[in-house]
């Protein structure tokens, strides 16, 4: 029996490297189409759909302020732009492969860059979310010093999502690395307070903060496998669950 929807409206954070594939860099166009046909299979079942994306398969900005070759604030915009262009091929991949107004998306930026996208304006936003279109939000929170978990975390708030999903390369939350420590142990759920207790790395102590305080549930899974957003949003147990 195929499960119903337990989550209307969703927040999906994905990151840069996941547009790369193996190379590590740019966008892989196999990897962009199997996420396009996630988020539009999540479309086709009738949850409300933002995504988040980061900017890592472009540029770090930590990899140039490390060594004082740029300010923080110069990097972290340059980041920034980075993730205006994974929007970009996003927004057009999805909607060809869901071609028609009714399945729409709309890049919604937090800088100013009218002659591509969108600004990110929070009534337009759950407006196009209402109307059956996805929304992808990029550059972050418009603001340095601030990562992608967090302008998840801040997105889903402002849109009053039901859930934030946290796709990763691995299929949950670990207590240490499961690449290196073969004994690692995966969560199956985990208060917002064990998290912040814990210091597990998945998110930032900020974007679980202010989930936390919305009681909205982070959910944190592998994408790699076909269907799993799908899955989460209709409430399947996939990954690590963190809540109340």
């Amino acid at each position: 029996m195929d499960h119903p929807i337990k989550y209307n409206r969703v927040l999906l954070k994905i990151s840069g490297e996941s547009l790369s594939g193996e190379g590590g860099f740019g966008i892989d166009r196999d990897q962009l189409h199997k996420i396009a046909q996630q988020c539009v299979d999540v479309q086709k079942a009738g949850a409300e759909l933002a995504i988040v994306c980061g900017g890592g398969n472009f540029i770090r900005g930590a990899q140039f302020t490390q060594d004082g070759t740029f300010p923080r604030t110069t990097a972290d915009y340059m980041g920034m732009l980075g993730t205006v262009i994974n929007a970009l091929a996003l927004q057009e991949t999805m909607e060809t492969l869901y071609p028609g107004d009714e399945m729409s998306v709309r890049v919604m930026s937090a800088i100013s860059i009218s002659r591509v996208c969108e600004p990110f304006i929070r009534r337009k936003a759950i407006r196009h979310l209402e109307k059956g279109r996805a929304i992808i939000l990029a550059a972050g929170t418009g603001n340095p010093f601030f990562t992608t978990d967090t302008c998840a975390a801040l997105r889903a708030a402002e849109i009053e999502a039901d859930a934030l999903l946290k796709a990763t390369k691995v299929d949950g939350i670990y207590d240490c690395d499961p690449k290196t420590n073969p004994d690692a142990k995966r969560f199956d759920n985990l208060t917002y307070t064990e998290a912040i207790d814990k210091r597990l790395k998945v998110m930032d102590m900020a974007a679980f903060t202010m989930c936390e305080e919305r009681e909205m549930p982070v959910i944190v899974f592998d994408m790699g496998v076909p269907g799993n957003i799908l899955k989460v949003v209709k409430g399947e147990t996939i990954g690590t669950t963190v809540g109340v």
